[in-house]
């Protein structure tokens, strides 16, 4: 097959080309990425070869767009403003490339006959809820500009696959956590690990209490990997990726975090606005014969290690 993976410079996708370029059901991948926030540093892990195109380009322009998505059967759809919180402030910005660009990713997609379409989506959909048990049938609540634009998002595919008769799923994934070339500091366990590996307090807003599901980022790209490259045992139009028994409250990772790598002081200040919470149930996954591999605990162990390590190095 012959994929194309938009924002693939990404967090996700720096873990996601190397699986791909390893397939041996893959025989072209292109990478559509403004570089905006992603880079071709990582491309550590990738085997770069004739295999492997690089197209510099935006979403949010239809001709990029089309013009990567030429010959491809494949779409993996990982292109976004990423960073919920931050949303508020980029309202705008996130609607267009989030949702804007996802419509050009699908009327691109329809005029070149492209048969199966996996797009990332998001668990934050679902906002506040007192339920520990949501599945893909539960209501979403967006709270924030990016949850709103990946609501919109998903419909959007979902017409597409009505429409045409394609292979298109939306996987709404848990928080991602973990080392991968591409590693963001700006997520929950990864940030609380740096802190604690440089003897830094941490602040949380909220009593940390909220609950969130969580998945290695190597997890995740397996996932992507799965759905593009077996699209038949993905035939629901929505699925929460991740795991039962990765369900955590924030509060619950300051603890592991303190126990797995080092100490860290935690203070909880209120919030005017608490953040999402969700406790999510994964049954429709399994469906699929996906499972994830990283337990929690392991990868905060591995992500510390690999941080140590490099000090060292540099040092």
């Amino acid at each position: 097959m012959d994929v194309l993976v938009t924002g693939g410079m990404g967090y996700i996708g720096s873990a996601l080309l190397p699986q791909l370029a390893d397939a041996d059901d893959v025989s072209r991948i292109v990478v559509l990425d403004s570089l905006a926030s992603g880079s071709p540093r990582h491309l550590l892990e990738a085997r770069v070869d004739g295999d492997l195109q690089f197209r510099r380009g935006d979403v949010r322009e239809y001709g990029d767009v089309e013009n990567a998505m030429r010959g491809i059967d494949t779409v993996i759809h990982l292109a976004a403003i990423t960073g919920a919180a931050s949303t508020h402030d980029r309202r705008e910005e996130t609607m267009a490339v989030n949702r804007e660009g996802t419509e050009n990713v699908v009327n691109a997609a329809r005029k070149l006959d492209v048969e199966n379409l996996v797009f990332a989506s998001s668990c934050n959909n679902y906002g506040r809820t007192a339920t520990t048990d949501i599945d893909e049938d539960t209501e979403p609540d967006p709270l924030n500009p990016y949850a709103e634009a990946k609501v919109q998002a998903e419909t959007v595919v979902a017409e597409f696959a009505d429409e045409t008769g394609a292979n298109a799923t939306a996987l709404r994934m848990s928080t991602n956590y973990g080392h991968a070339p591409g590693v963001r500091f700006n997520l929950v366990v990864n940030h609380f690990v740096f802190r604690a590996l440089t003897g830094r307090p941490l602040t949380v807003y909220g009593d940390g209490s909220n609950w969130r599901p969580f998945i290695h980022v190597r997890d995740a790209a397996r996932a992507f990997d799965h759905a593009a490259r077996d699209p038949g045992s993905w035939p629901q139009p929505v699925y929460n990726v991740g795991s039962d028994a990765d369900n955590y409250r924030i509060s619950e990772i300051a603890e592991i975090v303190s126990e797995e790598v080092a100490p860290v002081d935690v203070t909880y200040l209120e919030d005017e606005h608490p953040g999402p919470s969700y406790h999510v149930n994964f049954d429709r996954l399994d469906e699929t014969g996906f499972e994830t591999e990283w337990t929690l605990r392991e990868g905060i162990r591995d992500l510390a290690a690999v941080l140590r390590e490099r000090q060292e190095i540099d040092t």
